[in-house]
């Protein structure tokens, strides 16, 4: 099953770097020399582009995430080969008998076959669902921290502007390897620490009452 990420806005980023010199010290009894104009401030004017996909799959806590959801959906994907082999046996088995087999039994594999699909096709929309469901959940957490680390990546770099090109639909007809920073930034995701949890995330549940409430009587 293909794995579905959100595609992240474009990032400006407009940071202003300040240019600071040193003054030459003077004697007491000459008189303070003229004010030095300040240097004009630096307009961030790079650009760069970067995979958000690639680089979330590739850090370390993509990695370890991946792994995770293998693990949880294996039986849910397993069970669905099997049921796979199953219609797949069904039907070799009315193939192979076209000839000898009456028509009741042919009818009735048939109608075998039907159901077995109809199941199948549900079970496997149902897991593709939990599946990007928990897939968006992940890359949303993992997206957070991302963010934070290009933002700082990108402000600190003088970046202007930094451009996602995962997605087929981003209209990037081309761009040079010098300008790509998905490696730079799976490395600083590695070594940032772990993004806090928002609030609520943290908030325990709510208490359930002592004592269920008193049903009316007829």
């Amino acid at each position: 099953m293909k794995s579905k990420f959100a595609i992240l806005p474009l990032l400006g980023v407009g940071a202003v770097l300040l240019a600071s010199g040193l003054s030459a010290q003077t004697p007491a009894s000459a008189a303070p020399a003229p004010a030095t104009p300040s240097a004009p401030a630096v307009v961030p004017s790079k650009v760069g582009v970067i995979n958000i996909q690639e680089a979330l799959i590739n850090t370390k806590d993509g990695q370890k995430a991946a792994g995770e959801l293998k693990t949880k959906f294996a039986p849910k994907q397993s069970e669905i080969e099997k049921k796979q082999a199953d219609i797949s046996g069904l039907q070799q088995q009315l193939s192979k008998g076209a000839n000898t087999m009456s028509e009741d039994a042919k009818q009735k594999i048939m109608r075998d076959i039907d159901q077995k699909n109809v199941l199948l096709k549900r079970d496997t929309e149902d897991a593709t669902a939990d599946l990007e469901q928990e897939q968006q959940r992940i890359m949303g957490d993992l997206g957070a921290k991302m963010i934070s680390v290009l933002n700082k990546y990108a402000t600190e770099n003088g970046y202007a502007l930094v451009i996602d090109i995962s997605s087929q639909q981003t209209p990037v007809l081309f761009a040079s390897n010098t300008i790509d920073i998905t490696r730079e930034i799976i490395v600083l995701y590695d070594k940032a620490p772990p993004q806090a949890a928002p609030p609520s995330a943290s908030r325990p549940p709510a208490a359930r009452p002592a004592t269920p409430p008193a049903v009316p009587k007829k």
